[in-house]
């Protein structure tokens, strides 16, 4: 059973959840957003995490860049600002998906439901080895050197899916299906963010080796000496 970690300060709309989501046969964890946010979320191990931005007591971005600190467990934001800026920070701190409030209950159940699919949608028993860079398809991980990367799974998929396809370019909306999925709304600012975090990622590794290059007016592809 998946195990959901409920962020959320507003307490109707947390029992309505979780009601949704346990009627889905998912197992739920509920926080006010009070206190040591964090010490739940380690304590928890939830396998996917919904999280207000607009806490009492803390902040919801801060709380996501802290949580991508210990792994890669997919995180959707729920948010009432709904801006543009609002959500590209949140995809650029490594949130799997946003939801503006208000919303349909279940279609929060059909994003959670999506967003797990696609943090496991790669089920090959391969590892991929390119100089030093390993990427594991069984554990879903990526090393750079032996050091495994703390990678939220949705940049795992883009590296993953580059790494499946060397030297290939890929445009924006080639990857947002690939690995975001054909009805993810978006924008493909979202590939930008996510190739940013990626390359932030393998800093580490030989441009001798291999890098993520971008080719002007078309998109994507990891390049390998």
């Amino acid at each position: 059973m998946k195990h959901i970690l409920l962020i959320e300060d507003e307490l109707p709309i947390a029992q309505i959840l979780k009601a949704y989501l346990e009627k889905n046969d998912f197992l739920v964890t509920h926080h006010l957003g009070e206190g040591n946010v964090i010490q739940t979320y380690l304590d928890v191990n939830p396998s996917l995490v919904l999280l207000d931005l607009m806490l009492p007591q803390n902040d919801g971005l801060e709380i996501l860049q802290q949580i991508r600190q210990y792994g890669s467990c997919p995180v959707i934001i729920l948010t009432a600002k709904g801006s543009v800026p609002e959500r590209l920070a949140g995809l650029g701190l490594g949130a799997d998906d946003y939801i503006t409030k208000p919303f349909d209950p279940e279609e929060v159940v059909a994003r959670v439901q999506a967003v797990l699919r696609r943090s496991s949608h790669i089920e090959d028993n391969e590892t991929i080895k390119l100089g030093h860079l390993v990427i594991n398809f069984t554990t879903h991980t990526a090393s750079v050197y032996d050091e495994l990367i703390p990678m939220s799974p949705r940049d795992w998929g883009v590296l993953a899916f580059l790494g499946q396809h060397p030297n290939q370019c890929f445009s924006r909306d080639q990857l947002l299906d690939s690995v975001w999925g054909m009805n993810y709304e978006g924008g493909d600012r979202a590939v930008d963010a996510s190739i940013k975090r990626i390359r932030q990622h393998l800093r580490e590794w030989s441009t001798d080796e291999g890098e993520i290059k971008t080719v002007r007016g078309t998109g994507y592809m990891l390049h390998v000496n």
